[in-house]
This record gives structure tokens, sequence and C-alpha cells, in this order.
């Protein structure tokens, strides 16, 4: 039979854990995180799963350690599968895996290595995404492509609804490939490196607005950190506000010098510094949704204008803690 160990977290190490197991793959131990005590978490856990499959399942600090090398040699595994886990492994690790470790992504490689790949693809207006399984290497996510699947980003998406989809892409990659993986007939497809782009973590500043901006790219921002993400944050006469979903209602409609917000005809709209109006779906000021009619209240008594960008003098939130 044969074995692998698993490096996973979050719902693409679930499912594509449970890929493995329906395959008849050994996984004699798996590797995965501890949730953040800072960190929504809204996602599946491995670490559960591994328990009701009875498992053995670690979750170490560095899992480059000379102990956990030791942990993964000892169970002799033919392959090892990097599945949403956070961290890098070293080349002593990948060694371990005669067969090969492999990894799943979240997009469609080589466009969005690194981290957020889901979340980096809505800000940039992408309509469509994916996942591949690629082997690794010393550079992230630079190895040969075994296979992908692509999935569409529609205009009103928010990074939960595409990673939902990822998942499924995930899931469906592996399930196609991996018997041509254990049969040793699965192909190799080096990456074209000059079509390449790399992303890194995302920081809480990230999710400020510029209202300089068009409507569609504070849009695109507004559906990549819409919850259980941060949100996309602003000031609106001092106070805190996070606009969580919207829509563009006009991409064409000129820029303005002063953008600010109107209320009509039950909408309340923006007519955005870069060109467009924006549609705000829901609105949260002062950590409470409020409605078109109640926010006409509230702007009526805090005589509220638009700013621009706040940076600096944002509130602050939890970091942003995207995969």
């Amino acid at each position: 039979m044969t074995r692998a160990v698993v490096f996973g977290y979050h719902n693409v190490g679930v499912r594509c854990l449970k890929v493995l197991l329906a395959h008849g793959v050994e996984v004699p131990l798996v590797i995965t995180h501890d949730d953040s005590p800072g960190e929504t978490i809204w996602f599946g856990s491995v670490a559960q799963t591994c328990a009701e499959y009875g498992i053995r399942a670690i979750a170490p600090a560095d899992p480059n350690a000379a102990d956990i090398i030791a942990r993964v040699a000892a169970a002799r595994p033919d392959f090892i599968f990097s599945f949403y886990y956070r961290r890098m492994l070293a080349p002593a690790v990948l060694a371990l895996a005669p067969r090969g470790a492999l990894n799943m992504h979240g997009s469609l490689l080589p466009k969005y290595r690194g981290r957020a790949p889901v979340n980096w693809a809505i800000i940039h207006g992408e309509p469509e995404t994916g996942a591949t399984l690629h082997y690794m290497g010393d550079k992230p996510d630079d190895g040969d492509i075994v296979a992908q699947t692509s999935v569409p980003i529609l205009p009103d998406d928010v990074a939960a609804e595409v990673f939902v989809k990822v998942t499924v892409a995930a899931e469906l990659t592996l399930h196609r490939v991996l018997p041509a993986l254990l049969a040793g007939t699965a192909p190799r497809i080096p990456q074209d490196h000059a079509e390449s782009s790399y992303f890194g973590g995302r920081k809480p500043e990230d999710g400020v607005i510029d209202w300089s901006k068009s409507a569609v790219a504070i849009h695109n921002l507004v559906r990549a950190v819409a919850p259980p993400y941060p949100g996309a944050r602003t000031l609106i006469d001092g106070h805190p506000a996070r606009l969580l979903r919207t829509r563009v209602l006009g991409a064409t409609v000129p820029a303005v010098m002063a953008p600010v917000f109107d209320i009509a005809d039950g909408r309340i709209t923006v007519r955005c510094g870069g060109g467009g109006i924006l549609e705000v779906l829901e609105l949260e000021i002062d950590d409470a949704i409020v409605g078109a009619s109640a926010f006409a209240q509230w702007r009526a008594a805090h005589a509220a204008a638009l700013p621009g960008r706040i940076g600096a003098q944002q509130p602050a939130a939890a970091p942003d803690q995207h995969d």
C-alpha cells in the first residue's frame, strides 16, 4: 500500500486528506497547525478529521525541526503532500518522500504564487482562479505542475464563496490525477516562470479603502476581505466603519474630486474618486449594521462626509489571516 505523510490545514486540508483515504493511500502521520486564538476559525479542522479516522496528528511550531524530520522519516512515506499548510517545508523534509513531495495551491499557477491567492485574485479583478497540484522545491509554488482545475470568479463573489469553489477544485484535481500519480504516470509540466506573479500575506492596513480609486477597484477590495475576513474599513466623520457588501452600479461614471455618500430610493451609494458609482449593500458603523434609513438619520446627526484614505488613523483590527 502507498504511504503518505500529510501536512495540512483548512478546508482544503480536510477534503484532500479524505481523497487520499478514499483512494486507499495509507496516512500514518499528519502535521497540522493549532488554531490561532486571534483568528476567526470558519473552516474545517484537519485535527478533528484525523481523530475521526484514527490518524496520528501533531501540530509542531516548527515542521522543519530535527525531531519532526525524524518522525516523518519513521513514517516511511512514499509521498509527502502539503494541503494548505502554512509553512515552507525544508529540503530535508521533502527528501524523505522518494516518490515526490507535492503541494496543493489555491490559484492557477504560475499566477498568484505565495500567500492569500484567493484574496489577491479577487482584488485584481480576475475572472477565474482555481487549484494546482505541483511538486515542491526550494522556492514557494514554483515546481512542476501535475494538474490544475479552474473555477469562475463572478463579479459579486466574495472571498468565502470563491474559497468554497477552490476547495472543490482542489478535491477534484487530486481525485482525478491521484491514480496516475500512484501508478507513476502523472505528468510533470514545468511552469512558465515568465508568466509568474507572487504575493505575500495581507496586513490590516491592506483592508483600508482608498476612496481615490474606482468603484470597481473598491468593490473588489470589499469582496476580497468581506466576512469572515476583517472587512474593508474606513472612517466616516471620524467613526470606524466597514463596508461588508457592495455592488458596482455604474463603472463608467466620471471621477469626482471629493467622493461623498448619497442616499436615494432606499439605497446608499458612493460616487468614487477614480470613477464609477458604488452601492453599499451592507454598512457597519461603530460595530452596528445600518440600513439606508438609519444611515440617513446618522448622517444628518453627524453631517458626515466621506474621507479619503485614512491610513494610520484607521482603528486597529485583528490581522488578516488569509490563505
